[in-house]
């Protein structure tokens, strides 16, 4: 029901509104004026809305792409078709033909570069092959020139009417990462305050983590997209660059605290630590680093805090140096605790740069 809802939510945020508003709106124009383009015979009107909804992406730049790639894929899928109906005319099987466009079609699908255009090869060839008759050279060309009018009013209608910019959900994806980070690195120090390492929550953590960071990745190569060939974007190039800035620093703290998380179980699966000494003097770094991970950027107190984590931090290891395990301990658990801060070294160092990128 989770799955479900959230699902349910995304489809209905405005920006899906919008765009389903712009391409209804694209759709009809596209089918009243069709009857008017060169070359296209009017009875093929309704190939032009089906341009639009080739068209229509949440971004300009994808918009122009989609469309271009699939009117390529049409245009390889009629010359396939145009190929199959003339073998059906001079004697070969129409089954042969339709098998032939189906699997020809496939293997071409397969060309990378066609991209939003890899189904519309076998399906265009198919279409000319079926329903292009006697006069499939005017079908062909009313297809191919109808949809690419829908295409044009598609990638128009995306450009003029409300652009989108995604920007700001960028921002705010990246807070989300930002305090789920945060958040986990806590629960890690209180963990080794506390000497009670859940093995299955720390995998839950770092599995929530690395799924979080896969979208917040995707949402600000959306939102960078968006802002190419967008008169919106003008004036938010500051904008654009902190969001990179962010998800450079992001990324690596991310994976720092997931290694800090898997190191954690591992060192409580296979043997105890070798002394609690070693669990407290690594949960001040990691509440230390957690304080900077969740300041946000232009935060006037980020500096006192960076130096409190990298403090916290050479004393842990410090201590990690003056430490001799009791008898009986593992040799490794003194090697996972230095693995453990090498970690936290990263997601320190990983925020002083962010800090100084700024500089």
């Amino acid at each position: 029901m989770r799955a479900i809802t959230a699902g349910t939510s995304e489809a209905v945020r405005g920006e899906r509104l919008i765009l389903a508003a712009k391409a209804a709106v694209a759709a009809s124009i596209a089918w009243f004026l069709a009857p008017y383009v060169p070359f296209a015979a009017s009875e093929y009107s309704y190939y032009a809305p089906l341009g639009v909804l080739i068209s229509m992406h949440p971004t300009v730049v994808g918009s122009a792409r989609a469309g271009a790639q699939s009117l390529a894929g049409l245009g390889i899928g009629i010359l396939l078709g145009l190929g199959a109906l003339a073998l059906v005319r001079v004697g070969v099987p129409a089954i042969v033909g339709i098998a032939a466009v189906i699997a020809i079609g496939i293997v071409l699908g397969g060309i990378p570069r066609l991209g939003a255009g890899r189904d519309w090869v076998a399906i265009a060839g198919l279409f000319v092959l079926l329903l292009g008759g006697r006069d499939a050279d005017e079908f062909s060309l009313s297809y191919l020139m109808t949809t690419a009018f829908g295409v044009v009013i598609g990638i128009l209608m995306n450009l003029i009417v409300i652009p989108p910019l995604f920007l700001g959900r960028a921002s705010d994806q990246l807070t989300a990462l930002r305090n789920a980070v945060s958040d986990v690195l806590r629960d890690i120090a209180e963990a080794l305050e506390n000497g009670e390492i859940d093995s299955e929550a720390f995998s839950e953590s770092a599995d929530r983590l690395a799924s979080l960071l896969t979208q917040t990745k995707d949402e600000v190569r959306v939102a960078e997209e968006s802002s190419r060939a967008n008169p919106r974007s003008r004036g938010r190039s500051a904008d654009r660059q902190l969001n990179a800035r962010r998800l450079l620093a992001l990324e690596r703290t991310t994976r720092a605290t997931i290694d800090l998380a898997d190191m954690l179980v591992r060192a409580r699966d296979e043997g105890p630590a070798s002394d609690r000494a070693i669990a407290h003097s690594l949960a001040d770094a990691a509440r230390a680093s957690a304080d900077v991970v969740a300041a946000p950027a232009g935060d006037e107190q980020v500096g006192e805090r960076l130096a409190a984590a990298g403090d916290a931090l050479d004393r842990s290891v410090q201590q990690l140096g003056r430490l001799e395990a009791p008898a009986g301990a593992p040799a490794y658990s003194r090697a996972y605790a230095y693995a453990a801060a090498v970690s936290v070294r990263r997601i320190v160092d990983a925020c002083h740069e962010f800090v100084h990128s700024a500089e």
